[in-house]
Formats: C-alpha cells, sequence, structure tokens
C-alpha cells in the first residue's frame, strides 16, 4: 500500500491567502492582513491537529499503539508560524508537539498515525521511531529525535551551511538548493532550554547572525517541573536579552491572531539577515505530558481549569464567531467531518503492516556507497610521487589538501583548528593548525569560510556539523583529544548514528570526526590518555577506524571522507610523529577500505591481534620472541575496529591455533573481549590453547612516569604473554 495514493487529503493552512476584507481582517506589518478564509484553514488544521491526539489516544487505551504524546494547547502559535514560513524551502527542527505545524506545512492525519502503528510506510522513521517525531524530506522537516535540547545545534548547522555558502561558490553548489533569505525554525517547550546546547546554540547564532528562529512553546510545565524551578526568573525570553543581534518577541500562542502577527515580526528579521530570533509564546498543556503522567498528581485543579479556559482551540473558535467569519453549525459541521475522515485515517493505518523483521538492520550505513568495498580499495596500487619519508602528521594534512581540492563541499573546523581565526593576522605568524598541526596550512589555502575555529565546546562542534551535513556539505571536524569528547557524545550516539536508520534513509550525516587518543607520553596523566574505543564501536551506525602508521592513515581518512557514513577517525598522539611508522605519499587516489585488517607479519605459532601504538610493541615482543624463544608470531593490525575484520582474523587463528589480543584500553569490557568471544564463538575447533588479552590495568592513566608505565600494556607485557601461551 502506498500513503501517497491512499491517505484521506485534509485541507491545511493555505499557504496563499485571499485578499483580506475589512471587517475579518487583523493587521500585520509588512505583510498582508490575516483574512477570515486563512483564518478558518487555521482553524481546521488545528482541529485536525487535536483530533489526531485524540484518536491516538483512544488507540493507546486499546493497545492498537505503543505511545502517545499530544501537542494539545501548542496549535495556535504552530499553524500561525507555519503561515509565514515557505514549506519545501526553509529548514524545520522540530519537538514532539509540533503536529499542528507539520499538518499545516503539508503532512496529512495518515501521516502522522502511520508512524503510530509502527507501520513501515510511516514516511518520518519507516516504523522506527514514536509518534509524534515528525520528518519528512517533501518539506524539509528534519527527522525529529527524542533527546531533547539536540535539535538546537543542529538547527545552527544548518542555517550556517546557507550563510557559508553565500560567501562561496563553491560551497553553494554543494548544498541542497536555497534561497538567499531562507530561514531555519527550530522548536522547543519550556523545559528544553535547561539545556547547555540551548545556550551554546544560541551563542553561536547570534554571534554568526544566522537566521534562526527559535520558537520556545512554553506551556509552563516540563512533565512536572514547572518554569520558574526549570528558569531563573521564571521566563527564558528574560534571560536572554543581553545576546546581541537577537530579536526577542513574546505573544499569546493560545491567541491566533497575536501569534500570527508576532511570527510575522519574527519571520521578517531572520529573512532581513539581522540575526536570529526568539519567539517566546505562552502556551497551554490541556492533556497531561504523555500517557505515561497523570498531571493531576501535581497540578492542582484550579490551575487546571485556568488553563482549559486559555484552550487555542476554544478561542479561535470563538474568533470565528465573533467575526462572523463562520457560524455555529458550519463550525460544528466542520469538526464533524475532521473527525470522521481522521477516524478513516486511522482505520487505514492500522491495515498497514509493519516492517518485516529482515528489514532490523536496514538503514544503518549508506546501502549505496559501501566503503568495506573493492571500490575503496588501492592499496595495492600506491602512486608515490617520490621517495620522502613522511609522518602521520604530514600525511593526514595531504589527505585533507586534496580532498579539499576534490570536494569543495568540505569543510574542516574544531577547536584550533584554523591557522588564525583573524585572517589579518597571516600575513604576520606562521599559523596554529590545530594543537598538532595536523590542519597547519588550510585555511590559508582554502579560506577562511571552509576552515575555521570553533567554539570550546565539544556539542557544538557535532550538532553543527550534523546540520551542515544534512544539507549536503562534507564537514570534517577536530575533536582536540579524546578525552574532551564526552559532551559531544550525546550528539554523537543519540544523534549523528541513528540519523538515517531513524529516518529510514530520508536523512544521513556523513561527518568525519578526527580525534587524537591514547597515552604513552609520559605526562599525560588522567585527561590526555584516554582511549575508550570501545564506547563507539558499541554504537551502530558509526565507523570506528584507527590507523598505527602513515600510509595508513592517510588511505583510511580518504575513504572516511568519501564514504557516505559518520566516521570516528581516532588519531593516536604518541604515533604522530615517529621515525618508525613513516611513510611515502601514496598519491591522490590512495584508499584502504573499512574492514580490511593487515598481516603485518607472518608466523605459525601463534597470532597476535592488535591496533594503534601496541603495532609497534607487538612487533617488537614478536622479534625478541623469535629471536630468543624460537617462537614464530604472526601480528595482525586491525586498522578498522568498526567493521572488524574477523576473516583475517579467522584465517590466522586456523594456521596457529593460539592467539592473543593486544589493545591499549583498560582490560575489562574492551575490544579484547569482543575479539575474543567472537575467536570462541566462530574458531573453537581451531583453538590450542585458550583466548588470551592484554591490556591497559583497569584504571586511569596517571601522571608520574612510574604509574604510567606500568599502567599501560608495555612490550615485555606482550613478549611475557606470547611466551607463556606457547608453552600452553
Amino acid at each position: 500500500m502506498s500513503a501517497d495514493t491512499t491517505s484521506p487529503q485534509l485541507e491545511t493552512a493555505s499557504r496563499t491567502s485571499p485578499p483580506a476584507t475589512s471587517d475579518t481582517a487583523a493587521e500585520s506589518p509588512g505583510r498582508e492582513r490575516l483574512d477570515g478564509d486563512t483564518l478558518l484553514a487555521m482553524y481546521r488544521t488545528m482541529v485536525t491537529a487535536r483530533r489526531i491526539d485524540d484518536r491516538e489516544m483512544s488507540l493507546k487505551r486499546q493497545n492498537r499503539i505503543f505511545f502517545q504524546i499530544s501537542g494539545a494547547g501548542h496549535e495556535a502559535i504552530q499553524v500561525a508560524l507555519a503561515d509565514h514560513t515557505r514549506s519545501g524551502s526553509d529548514w524545520y527542527y522540530f519537538y514532539y508537539r509540533d503536529r499542528a505545524f507539520a499538518l499545516a506545512l503539508g503532512q496529512t492525519p495518515l501521516d502522522h498515525l502511520l508512524q503510530a502503528v509502527g507501520a513501515e510506510a510511516d514516511p518520518a522513521s519507516g516504523g522506527r521511531q514514536m509518534p509524534a517525531h515528525f520528518g519528512d524530506r517533501r518539506y524539509r522537516i528534519i527527522s525529529t529525535s527524542s533527546p531533547t535540547g539536540t535539535q538546537f545545534l543542529q538547527a545552527v548547522g544548518s542555517a550556517e551551511a546557507g550563510w557559508r555558502a553565500k560567501q562561496l561558490d563553491g560551497l553553494r553548489d554543494q548544498i541542497e538548493a536555497f534561497e538567499d533569505d531562507e530561514i531555519v525554525v527550530v522548536c522547543t517547550g519550556d523545559g528544553t532550554t535547561s539545556e547547555g546546547e540551548f545556550w551554546e546554540a544560541m551563542n553561536t547564532a547570534c554571534n554568526l547572525k544566522l537566521p534562526v528562529l527559535f520558537l520556545v512553546e512554553d506551556n509552563e510545565y516540563a512533565i512536572s517541573v514547572p518554569v520558574e524551578v526549570q528558569t531563573a526568573g521564571g521566563s527564558i525570553s528574560n534571560l536572554l536579552t543581553g545576546f546581541p543581534n537577537l530579536k526577542i518577541i513574546r505573544c499569546d500562542g493560545t491567541d491566533v491572531v497575536d501569534s500570527w502577527e508576532k511570527a510575522g515580526e519574527a519571520v521578517a528579521w531572520c529573512r532581513s539577515g539581522q540575526g536570529p530570533a526568539l519567539l517566546h509564546a505562552k502556551t497551554v498543556r490541556p492533556y497531561s505530558h504523555s500517557m505515561s503522567d497523570d498531571e493531576r498528581m501535581y497540578r492542582p485543579a484550579e490551575e487546571l481549569e485556568s488553563q482549559a479556559a486559555r484552550d487555542p482551540l476554544l478561542r479561535t473558535r470563538q474568533l470565528l464567531l465573533d467575526r462572523g467569519i463562520a457560524d455555529e453549525d458550519q463550525l460544528d459541521a466542520l469538526e464533524t467531518g475532521i473527525e470522521a475522515e481522521v477516524g478513516r485515517a486511522a482505520d487505514e493505518a492500522l491495515e498497514y503492516p509493519q516492517p518485516d523483521p529482515s528489514t532490523a538492520m536496514k538503514w544503518l550505513y549508506s546501502e549505496e556507497v559501501d566503503p568495506t568495498s573493492s571500490d575503496f580499495d588501492t592499496e595495492d596500487a600506491p602512486d608515490y610521487a617520490d621517495d620522502r619519508q613522511l609522518t602521520v602528521v604530514d600525511l593526514l594534512n595531504a589527505c585533507m589538501r586534496d580532498e579539499m581540492e576534490r570536494n569543495p563541499g568540505i569543510v574542516v573546523f574544531g577547536e584550533d583548528v584554523a591557522d588564525a581565526s583573524r585572517e589579518g593576522a597571516l600575513e604576520e605568524v606562521s599559523g596554529k593548525g590545530g594543537v598538532f598541526k595536523v590542519t597547519h596550512g588550510l585555511q590559508r589555502k582554502f579560506g577562511g569560510t571552509r576552515v575555521f575555529n570553533s567554539p570550546l565546546a565539544e556539542a557544538n562542534i557535532m550538532g553543527r556539523a550534523i546540520g551542515m551535513s544534512l544539507r549536503g556539505l562534507k564537514p570534517v571536524v577536530e575533536i582536540q583529544f579524546f578525552d574532551y569528547i564526552w559532551p559531544a557524545f550525546h550528539q554523537i550516539r543519540n544523534e549523528l548514528a541513528t540519523m538515517r536508520y531513524r529516518s529510514a534513509n530520508s536523512w544521513s550525516s556523513p561527518v568525519v570526526i578526527r580525534v587524537t587518543y591514547g597515552g604513552y607520553l609520559k605526562g599525560g596523566a588522567i585527561y590526555h590518555s584516554q582511549t575508550g574505543e570501545t564506547l563507539f564501536t558499541h554504537t551502530p551506525g558509526i565507523r570506528v577506524i584507527l590507523p598505527s602508521n602513515a600510509e595508513d592513515a592517510a588511505g583510511l581518512l580518504r575513504t572516511a571522507i568519501r564514504c557516505e557514513d559518520p566516521v570516528l577517525f581516532l588519531e593516536h598522539k604518541h604515533l604522530y610523529r615517529q621515525v618508525y611508522n613513516k611513510g611515502r605519499n601514496p598519491g591522490k587516489d590512495f584508499m584502504i577500505p573499512f574492514g580490511k585488517a593487515k598481516v603485518v607479519r607472518e608466523g605459525t605459532d601463534l597470532t597476535v591481534v592488535t591496533c594503534g601504538a601496541l603495532v609497534k610493541r607487538s612487533m617488537d615482543a614478536a622479534r625478541v620472541a623469535a629471536s630468543e624463544h624460537g617462537i614464530e608470531t604472526e601480528v595482525i593490525d586491525l586498522r578498522s575496529l568498526s567493521p572488524l575484520d574477523m576473516d583475517r582474523i579467522g584465517e590466522s587463528v586456523k594456521k596457529t591455533g593460539k592467539v592473543i589480543v593486544v589493545h591499549e584500553d583498560s582490560l575489562s569490557w574492551g575490544i579484547g573481549s569482543e575479539i575474543a568471544a567472537r575467536i570462541a564463538d566462530d574458531l573453537f575447533p581451531w583453538l590450542d590453547g585458550p583466548v588470551r588479552r592484554i591490556a591497559s590495568m583497569d584504571t586511569w592513566v596517571a601522571y608520574a612516569p612510574q604509574l604510567e608505565q606500568v599502567i599501560l600494556p608495555q612490550t615485555d607485557d606482550v613478549l611475557k604473554g606470547i611466551v607463556d601461551l606457547a608453552r600452553y
């Protein structure tokens, strides 16, 4: 069945209003007046949204859907703002109460009810997300997720993509078609403004004067927590008055006329290029937070009665009667007809099948571009320009230079990655280019529009990158130290990794995240020595890559940039400028596919599976084991952790019969545990001994060199492991 051909089409707010008449119009600065036909269309959309809520609640009680959360009380401000925006041209980041907004942009009741029943035909998520998680590429509604507040920085990133594209034709050609006066609308409840990412987004939007319209739908409660407990002084708009370039507008979000007038001001401000706007709309919540909540437990009856009197449906209906736009019988007939149409849409939705169980793994990654395929394997045909031996830093930098020339849609940003934010200083200084100089010279060559510094805020980097990538740019961002990636982890795990999956392949975010990691620094201590890659390999939808030498780093980074999946690219600080892992520049098309491990030492007696800084230590241990003990050890450099090359591991284990997994992170719950489990599952018949692991102690890396030495795995630890297992 096809939702596009069978859905009942309910009329929503008209995108082009007929001329206003003097007896039914309200004045709005700089725009046509709000006429009676438009008011009636808005009311139709508002009632439709409420009836969908009601029908979902009924279906939930019948156990025919599995969750419900309503947008009741927020309908007026949503339809009012929608009437000023351009569906399919502007960009929208909703939250779970924006049902009327989505309908006003063009979605149908069936679109929403298909999500409620978990249908495969659900246009927002293909049965992967809860109801009220709106998304629709036709109307540029970005996939809505459950975490509150993650949408702010992504909205800023999407606006920034257009802002940067205006400055550089090469970028303009890369992003999805846009208009010079487009805006990005991002919606939130009052409670979510307590999230730090709201403030990070506001800071960047104001700093760059981005056309972002922040709609705060303030119903005075975050589930059970009232606004005065959430927000100092009880008003988010009062707290924001010091932000430059921010237009703050307040309105009664239950009054459709006031909402329409104020929304027009906010949209006009954003389109004018003067900066972002905050539209603070006071709304109500006539139903509980969700069907899992009972607000009577924390809101007294008098308060509930007071808010019921402000219900926007009641107020808008009375407005239509007072102005003579419709009479009681006409409105009763309209409401009855809408209820029947929503009922038919619900019945139809229940007939749609849920996704086939065989599709459970579908859309975790791109199904068109496969970075594990031979298309990305040119490893055996490097194009060496000369014999110069270059460091990991040198070849990473060269790879990014080549790829930025090849793809004008690549933008590079993060903390300290630019040569100098004040570009006038470039004539007098050598330029920074990152703490480890990996991005040195990129800004000087490609300009500050494509290579730029971010605030010191990791979530800011990731959220903006997601928003840019959704529009077609290719962000290659840097998190300066792995130890500080955790503020960005929320955006990475819940947003970046889930985007393609949760939107049924409608949206994707192929961001490359470069991160320095690891110890062996003598003084790195707790906060400059962390590894922790398993927290990302345990995250579906992210590729995790970890090179050990310069040529591999170049080939794997090129694959990361050219593929269509999000990639965490781990760069070991200790390996950046070592002599032993230098390599020649393998050329502009040198690529290594993901999931392809490499045998870096042949052996017959025992296999060591390792990666990163432990490759060199394992090789050293293997040489000593051979020369002093006659043990020939095969050493495998994984290079790619997710996907993992179990085929190469299996070939080696079947040959040697014994295996040790050596890695830098803590022993317990590290990658060694997963690899050992897979070997036990798949290769048990070929094993002649236990699967052993060598890794760091289950503690933090300490500052004192004597402690660091014993905490991190050393060559002698690997040697002892090889000798002990060989004797088993």
